[in-house]
């Protein structure tokens, strides 16, 4: 499988703590997957088409004014896929992570596709919406839902993990918990290595260092919006033992990273 890291909505520019990287707009780092049999596959969709022209009432006032979006329509993944040549009808799965507007908010540009999520986060969401985290407007077109309540079990590198209904073994959801009620990672294989997206689960890398370093913004953003503040600072623990355990076999990114992202771009 071929995986291509997008970036698909900047938001407000942050310093990073330590010397050597200027400083960067906060990114959505998605990613997009080329499968052999099963399409294209999007995870994360960042900001939509329908944000950047009217982003008030899609993402909500106060969040704008909270993360300061650039809101540039050639970041939307829908315009990104096109880019590379495909069709948004290509896209035919998206894994969101969580359903916060700035990892959803790209889901009404590929109304075709099957939406995997797990099913207390759905739950949450619609629910709760609409609110500061979840908005509505991001599946008012309705969604193919696919959902999972995961099991208990520890078969991907410690963690447990789901497979999601018509993808490859080489993508996997593994539930991370703590910052919103059915948050998940998304594992994908990619030759002899694995590559985590942790959505929110943390949001700066120097967090997994073994003495941890939090960002002053990125962190006041993701203990202000946590669920459980033990569940998420007990994830990001066992996140340090798998870098530190199994960092030949697995890479890690975070959604909202700059810094990451440039590594891998």
């Amino acid at each position: 499988m071929n995986i291509h890291h997008l970036n698909c909505g900047s938001v407000r520019q942050i310093e990073a703590t330590y010397d050597g990287p200027a400083p960067a707009h906060a990114v959505n780092h998605c990613l997009l997957v080329e499968t052999d049999s099963d399409g294209l596959v999007l995870i994360e969709t960042g900001l939509g088409l329908d944000d950047i022209r009217n982003p008030g009432d899609t993402l909500g006032s106060d969040w704008v004014e909270m993360a300061q979006p650039v809101l540039a329509e050639e970041e939307t993944a829908v315009r990104q896929v096109a880019r590379l040549g495909y069709s948004p009808d290509d896209v035919r799965h998206i894994i969101v992570t969580h359903l916060d507007v700035d990892h959803c908010g790209g889901l009404p540009d590929f109304p075709d596709a099957q939406v995997h999520v797990l099913a207390a986060e759905l739950e949450a969401a619609i629910t709760e919406a609409p609110s500061f985290r979840y908005r509505p407007a991001h599946w008012a077109h309705g969604p193919k839902w696919v959902s999972y309540t995961p099991e208990p079990g520890e078969d991907w590198f410690g963690f447990s993990s789901v497979q999601p209904k018509g993808l490859p073994p080489e993508i996997r959801l593994v539930p991370l918990g703590g910052h919103t009620a059915g948050h998940t990672g998304v594992a994908v294989r990619e030759g002899d290595r694995w590559l985590l997206h942790c959505g929110d689960a943390y949001y700066y890398h120097r967090e997994l260092d073994r003495n941890p370093h939090p960002h002053p913004i990125l962190d006041f953003v993701q203990t202000s919006s946590e669920v459980h503040h033990d569940l998420r600072l007990g994830t990001q623990a066992r996140l340090r033992e798998l870098v530190r355990d199994h960092g030949d076999e697995v890479s890690v990114i975070s959604a909202h990273d700059p810094w990451e992202l440039d590594r891998y771009r």
